[in-house]
């Protein structure tokens, strides 16, 4: 059971930063924050967390490498009832106790040992868990605070921030007065609302119904490999179905579900389940979760003081699992800019580079996964799947044949760790461009605006490893000891924090097609190049500071 000692917390009258939403991007902006030294205030409804919604299931090896860089990467692959090596592949079937259509392995960045692209491969883990360990890292935080119970109302602006009308868990409504809002509170987002903004898009053509049920059998009996998740091509039915511990926990989505139609009707999601399943095993329905997928964005981020995050900013379709690690995401820009601002050395641009560089990541994101919805597994169904001899063998390889564009679902490095801000006003163009855009293929490189290419040192460690908690300078052997001083010292007389390190092993520096290269907080390129003062201009830029030149 969650603690519930962060509800007992009294309220404060005046905080710098509060938070409307308490699941993973509101907690993970507050955990952000206060390893930034910035304290924050969380307002979050629920007492207690819904265990009977899995919702997202997928962290992958972005969000991990984020929670490894606030701590608690290794927290959360404890906490998870399976580990990596649990089970690395995507199957489709005829049925569990069917035929393999075909399979993508290594879905989802899940790799056994050593992950080379980032530190921290993906990890499988419902939803509900990794809200857990985010509220407990929280309840043993000294700067970020929760309070169960409480509710944003409605704010009004003022010349320091927002008026913030809070229903307290006990019911009774008072007035907060805070710096910066931020609206972490869902789809359906009071902040938004209040501010007048709508999400624009549309929704899926067809519904579908999440079954959360135990079976103490069905490990047992089926027929193939063990995976993250089964796509079931049925004969009547089609969905998922994946595992959630090893102890009968199990999660379904039943595909095209609609209770008006013939084949749905009078018929029990414990049966539609078993059909998934292909034989007669126990199924015990723990809840059930009618849902339609919903391609939405909001045309705006950011209010004044108020700034919208995670959900309440977009809502993506669940193929690829990408809406919650899109979530994170968010929190990890913000939370940096946020605390630049607050410790007196950001820019006027700075916090304007937040929705500029996130709103184009959501809509490149939603867009991918409304594509991998355009195929489902009721799409390829034939009522040949599970027929013995020619019949069947043709009827499932041209199934594996259509289901051929599945790929970039479930291999999707090129949105993982190839999204970019080249665009951005915080990052100084150096004459080349990032590599187009592809949601499988995924080319590391240290062109300004994309992520540092990760790789793992000599000495064990992660490159990632040496980068500061704000700005990086990293240098070849190449580069004149004198040259970073100097950086360092215009960096300390303009009051802008920067760490400088030396990288010797030229297999990693050669990668950079530059002698130096600055890295921002978040781990994107901000510059590369061999000019020291070329090298401040660009760091004035990143911290949201005007430059009259562009220096590449």
């Amino acid at each position: 059971m969650t603690s519930h000692r962060a509800s007992a917390q009294p309220l404060p009258t005046e905080v710098d930063v509060l938070i409307a939403g308490g699941g993973p991007s509101g907690l993970f902006l507050a955990l952000d924050l206060a390893q930034r030294g910035i304290t924050s205030h969380v307002l979050e409804p629920r007492v207690e967390m819904d265990w009977t919604r899995p919702r997202a299931k997928t962290t992958n090896a972005r969000t991990m490498t984020h929670l490894r860089r606030i701590g608690l990467a290794e927290r959360l692959r404890d906490a998870a009832p399976l580990s990596v090596d649990y089970a690395q592949d995507v199957i489709f079937c005829s049925s569990l106790a069917g035929h393999e259509l075909t399979r993508f392995p290594g879905a989802f960045q899940l790799v056994s040992g050593r992950y080379d692209l980032q530190p921290e491969c993906g990890q499988q883990v419902a939803q509900p868990v990794v809200e857990k360990v985010l509220r407990d890292a929280v309840n043993a935080s000294e700067r970020a605070h929760l309070h169960l119970g409480a509710a944003y109302v409605d704010s009004t602006p003022v010349s320091s921030g927002r008026d913030v009308v809070v229903r307290e868990a006990a019911g009774a409504n008072r007035t907060m007065r805070c710096r910066y809002l931020i609206g972490a509170d869902g789809v359906s987002s009071a902040v938004r609302r209040s501010l007048g903004v709508r999400l624009e898009g549309n929704s899926a053509t067809k519904s579908n119904l999440g079954v959360l049920f135990r079976s103490d059998d069905l490990g047992d009996v089926v027929g193939l490999d063990p995976a993250v998740q089964y796509w079931v091509v049925g004969n009547r039915y089609a969905g998922m179905v994946g595992p959630l511990d090893r102890d009968g926990l199990w999660w379904s989505i039943i595909q095209g579900y609609d209770p008006e139609k013939p084949q749905f009707r009078d018929v029990s999601a414990a049966e539609i389940v078993r059909s998934l399943i292909g034989v007669d095993a126990d199924v015990e329905v723990i809840a059930e979760d009618p849902w339609t997928a919903r391609m939405l964005l909001s045309p705006t981020y950011r209010e004044d003081a108020v700034f919208l995050v995670g959900d309440a900013a977009h809502a993506n379709p669940p193929w690829g699992g990408h809406g919650f690690n899109t979530c994170i995401g968010d929190a990890a820009n913000l939370a940096w800019k946020l605390a630049a601002v607050l410790q007196g050395w950001a820019g006027p641009q700075l916090l304007d580079s937040y929705e500029t560089e996130r709103r184009p990541v959501a809509r490149r994101t939603i867009d991918e996964a409304a594509a991998n919805g355009s195929t489902l597994a009721d799409d390829v169904q034939n009522p040949n799947l599970e027929a013995d001899g020619h019949r069947g063998l043709t009827a499932r390889a041209h199934a594996a044949e259509r289901l051929a564009v599945k790929e970039s679902e479930f291999s999707s490095l090129g949105l993982v760790l190839g999204y970019h801000y080249a665009h951005s006003p915080l990052v100084t163009p150096s004459g080349a461009t990032p590599p187009a855009a592809h949601p499988i293929r995924y080319q590391p490189t240290a062109a300004p605006g994309c992520l540092l290419p990760h790789v793992w040192l000599s000495d064990g460690r992660s490159i990632y490893d040496t980068l500061g908690p704000e700005y990086t300078l990293l240098a070849t052997e190449d580069v004149d000891p004198g040259d970073v001083r100097a950086v360092l010292d215009a960096a300390s007389s303009l009051g802008l924090p920067l760490r400088a390190g030396r990288i010797e092993e030229r297999e990693v520096t050669d990668t950079w097609e530059a002698a130096m290269v600055l890295v921002r907080p978040d781990q994107h390129v901000a510059w590369r190049g061999v000019d020291a003062a070329a090298a401040v201009d660009a760091l004035r830029r990143a911290a949201g500071h005007p430059v009259t030149e562009l220096v590449s």
